[in-house]
């Protein structure tokens, strides 16, 4: 559990430095990502880049268990 939660740690960290870059890729905006605007409400649900990052981190996961 701590060696989880340490690379959890490390993996937000880096993604936290490397957000400026991240952002240019369209990580966010990418088709598959709802939202939803209306006069005082607006709704934004992730889901291709959700899927995306799951993706990822599942690959992470499994090469680290390796």
């Amino acid at each position: 559990m701590q060696k989880a939660l340490l690379v959890i740690g490390i993996i937000l960290v880096i993604c936290g430095l490397l957000w400026p870059w991240l952002q240019k890729l369209g990580l966010g905006h990418l088709p598959g990502d709802f939202i939803i605007r209306r006069d005082n409400f607006s709704f934004y649900f992730p889901l291709t880049s959700s899927i995306i990052v799951g993706i990822l981190l599942s690959l992470i996961f499994w090469l680290l268990h390796k």
